[in-house]
């Protein structure tokens, strides 16, 4: 049934979501009444009349605003209320100017002298961190002021754009998620159909997405220039409270091992496959004789909170109400953000959970990973709305130890050497997405935004850039199809997050390495986990590991974490002898 909020669906659109309820079960949608329990309730006015709940509002515009892009009520909300909490909060702008004026030995005095005071730390240091590329106060007011027409516009034209598009896949009409989805199709013919569609509507598009780029780096580069930020990367590093030094390690410590990991991988994959070039549609595809598993969405739930609870039962305990309560919105829909997400809204509220779920393995292990994000979220709420809020690079570590547990508990119940087989390999292809994909991502935005301070640069400009880092990082068994070279353009974090990519990588790394001391016995791990995430952002990442005996400034670290995904390839290969 039509909605006031949903525009009319197709009807191939209205089959196909029927087909999905009956082949999944019944898929979860938000309720978000927890927050507001309409968008013209007068809870949510009596709310706009105070600071502290601005967090609830935008999260609760946003969330709606996600579930359907397309619709025109929703859009006009989440802008008109993202307009006048951006004027409520100009008056507090002065706030951290302020505290950055206050001489070092000050601050140190008065931290030292309240204990109370002293428990927000992390938040001084972070803030102070800016405090060298900090501009005047009348400048940071008209920054704050103006970003409602500045990145948030261009934002919700790319998101408003990308849900829009159609894509011609063998004379059917998908949205974006759908026709993804084809690309791990076990029908070769569908697969390439698929990528052909990306293809065709990308390069349809380009220019509007190339003017989308061109617009937010110039600005990028204007206000870095502005705060004297020596690099394009040097915000992100200070906002995910992370050494330059130690994201370089990661980054170089990946590149060199592109040989070792989606080079060699890939030439396997060819071999299995009995191709002499693997397409761009056969990067993700089923190995040969392969019949991908449908999971219903009971038994996707029980395959993730089984293995949370193998873990430790508190794991699962904390997971279980985002099935139960309406934390989650599952299905697919018109209109609907595309990925994935947690969003951890308030501290006196609790996250919410966005799939596009299709009953693939992946998709199981996708929400693992947003389930990882939601017990984190939920754990560290504890430290209040200051300190709760965990930086990019560590965010990344709870939700990727759940796809890991999710992954062992599946390989331990493989029955047989072609199940295992068929398990490593799609773990494998997941880390070298998570790994060598997002820092080959990382250096196509290192070049782009590089390239932009130069001037203005064309769809071919940034055309040219994507083929050179995906021949680098894919490796020699690929061939690229005509319009694989506009594949850039549907990279949501490339517009929203500038260089967030690393923090994929830097979290499988580390979790690679903390699950490494979790199978080798390390005493009380369970227990030390725990506290790492209850602790959210009040403590740096080397003290945050060191109870495991790790450091992710020593480049060594990079290495025990690319080290796991070698040794899979390996196991991977001694499978063929």
């Amino acid at each position: 049934m039509q909605t006031p909020f949903r525009p009319a669906m197709p009807e191939a659109l209205c089959d196909a979501r029927e087909a999905q309820a009956g082949a999944f079960g019944e898929l979860p949608e938000w309720d978000l009444s927890d927050l507001y329990p309409a968008p013209d309730a007068p809870e949510l006015a009596r709310d706009l009349a105070w600071l502290q709940v601005s967090g609830r509002v935008m999260s609760y515009a946003g969330l709606r605003y996600y579930q359907n892009t397309a619709d025109p009520a929703r859009g006009k909300s989440f802008g008109d209320l993202q307009a006048k909490i951006t004027g409520f909060t100009t008056p507090l702008v002065f706030f951290s100017l302020e505290v950055n004026r206050i001489p070092d030995g000050t601050l140190e005095g008065w931290l030292a002298a309240d204990a109370a005071l002293a428990r927000y730390a992390r938040v001084f240091e972070r803030m102070r961190a800016m405090k060298p590329y900090q501009l005047s106060d009348e400048l940071e007011k008209f920054l704050h002021d103006q970003s409602v027409v500045g990145a948030a516009a261009w934002n919700r034209l790319f998101d408003e754009t990308m849900a829009g598009l159609e894509f011609d896949v063998a004379g059917e009409r998908l949205g974006l998620e759908a026709t993804l989805d084809r690309l791990t199709d076990t029908d070769r013919a569908k697969r390439e159909a698929a990528a052909r569609g990306l293809a065709a509507t990308f390069t349809a598009n380009i220019r509007l997405f190339a003017r989308i780029t061109n617009t937010l780096a110039k600005e990028k580069e204007i206000e870095d220039r502005w705060r004297h930020l020596p690099t394009p990367q040097t915000g992100r590093h200070l906002a995910n409270d992370v050494e330059p030094e130690v994201v370089q390690a990661l980054r170089d410590a990946v590149v060199a091992a592109y040989p070792r990991l989606s080079h060699r991988y890939y030439a396997l994959k060819a071999r299995w496959m009995g191709l002499d070039k693997l397409q761009v549609w056969d990067r993700n595809a089923p190995l040969p004789g392969d019949t991908p598993r449908v999971y219903d969405w009971q038994a996707a739930r029980e395959t993730v909170l089984e293995a949370y609870a193998g873990f430790a039962p508190e794991m699962a305990e904390i997971a279980k109400p985002f099935f139960e309560k309406g934390w989650i919105d599952a299905g697919v829909k018109p209109g609907k953000a595309p990925g994935a997400f947690a969003h951890p809204t308030v501290t006196d509220a609790h996250p919410y959970v966005l799939l596009n779920y299709l009953g693939k393995p992946r998709d199981v292990m996708t929400l693992a990973h947003e389930l990882g994000h939601g017990v984190h979220q939920v754990l560290a709420a504890g430290q209040g709305e200051l300190l709760s809020h965990t930086p990019l690079t560590l965010a990344e570590t709870a939700s990727v130890f759940g796809e890991m547990l999710t992954f062992r508990r599946l390989l331990d119940a493989a029955k047989t050497p072609a199940e295992r087989k068929v398990l490593l390999a799609g773990k494998v292809e997941d880390m070298i997405n998570t790994v060598v994909r997002q820092i080959s991502f990382y250096d196509f935005e290192c070049r782009l935004h590089a390239a932009r301070r130069e001037g203005e640069l064309t769809p071919d400009d940034i055309n040219a850039l994507w083929l050179e880092v995906s021949r680098e990082s894919l490796g020699p068994a690929f061939e690229f199809m005509p319009g694989y070279e506009s594949f850039w353009a549907y990279i949501p974090h490339f517009i929203h997050s500038p260089f967030y990519v690393y923090a994929y990588a830097f979290g499988d790394g580390l979790v690679n390495a903390l699950y490494a001391a979790y199978a080798e016995g390390t005493p009380g791990f369970q227990e030390k986990y725990f506290e790492m995430l209850r602790a959210g952002g009040s403590k740096h990442h080397k003290e945050l590991l060191a109870p495991f005996g790790l450091d992710a400034s020593d480049p060594a670290f990079w290495d025990m974490g690319l080290g796991m995904i070698a040794g899979f390839i390996d196991e991977l290969e001694a499978m063929e002898g």
